[in-house]
């Protein structure tokens, strides 16, 4: 990989240090595509009469969530995430090759990290406030994919791909593998497309499959966490299939489009619900249980108008 971008890497080195982040180089790179396949979306959904699907506000909060995640990736690559992968390689437990016969159960690893990363992010209030603003959007578009938060890397979601490192990974290729999870994922956010045939369905995650994810129906919340593969939440018990119509959005929905509201009103919420009086070991409890957790006692604090669903 890096003797195809042999002539960029003095460039790179220069943004993100010796230890390259190819995570991001590889998004950013993808970025064009992502925003012509956006227009191709927005093209075939209105002559379908769905234009209903595109509402302009939401996108450009998506697309402004999107380019501050990926800046925000870089930086913190380069001041913090990039050497904590590089001391945990340092102290491996192994070396794994990289190699035609290792690189698909490397990119498997990967995405059994990215299934627990992403379960824990649903119920563990800590993670799913860096998680909650892709979740927060009402239509579901490829933009929808964009939604990320500039909290991801201040929470430590990198830590759930640090095993994989640790038994000798190299950290450039868990990068590149996660990368190429999620650019797959962003063709996943769509209603542009029904259904896949049916071992498709069963194998991999599918527009069907992720609406299912984004919905805040009671029978979809916390469902179909699979980047690429749906076969963890089969093996794990967390599939649903697509049935009734989504209702996307949460259940707590924020009534803005306001970028730093959005980034952090999950965060400030859970903050001000710690430092709520009472018990500590109740209050801490805001942290690590799930997000619809209530202290016996306490009225959880909504700093920002929110609508119950």
């Amino acid at each position: 990989m890096t003797e195809m971008l042999q002539p960029l890497m003095p460039w790179l080195h220069n943004i993100f240090g010796e230890d390259v982040d190819w995570k991001q180089v590889f998004l950013i790179g993808m970025s064009p595509l992502f925003l012509l396949a956006f227009m191709a979306e927005f093209v075939v959904e209105r002559k379908r009469g769905h234009a209903g699907n595109f509402c302009w506000k939401e996108i450009v909060a998506n697309l402004s969530l999107g380019a501050s995640y990926q800046v925000f990736e870089a930086l913190m690559w380069l001041l913090l995430t990039g050497g904590i992968f590089a001391w945990v390689y340092e102290h491996r437990l192994f070396t794994i090759p990289v190699n035609g016969w290792t690189i698909l159960p490397i990119f498997v690893g990967t995405e059994f990290c990215y299934y627990w990363f992403h379960r824990t992010s649903h119920r563990v209030r800590w993670f799913w406030a860096a998680h909650v603003p892709h979740h927060s959007g009402e239509t579901m578009n490829f933009t929808t994919a964009m939604r990320q938060s500039v909290l991801n890397a201040f929470v430590g979601t990198f830590v759930f791909y640090l095993p994989l490192v640790w038994l000798g990974v190299p950290p450039a290729v868990v990068m590149f593998c996660l990368a190429v999870d999620l650019a797959y994922q962003y063709f996943v956010h769509t209603e542009a497309v029904g259904r896949f045939p049916a071992w498709y369905e069963h194998v991999f995650d599918t527009p069907s499959n992720h609406r299912v994810h984004h919905g805040r129906n009671p029978e979809y919340i916390d469902k179909n966490y699979g980047g690429v593969l749906i076969l963890f939440d089969r093996w794990f018990g967390t599939y649903v299939e697509e049935r009734a119509k989504v209702d996307y959005g949460i259940t707590q929905q924020i009534r803005s489009y306001n970028f730093l509201v959005l980034n952090v009103h999950e965060m400030v919420d859970m903050l001000r619900d710690v430092f709520s009086p009472g018990p500590w070991g109740q209050r801490l409890k805001h942290l690590v249980m799930p997000p619809d957790w209530q202290r016996p006692g306490h009225k959880p604090v909504r700093t920002w108008e929110t609508e119950g669903r």
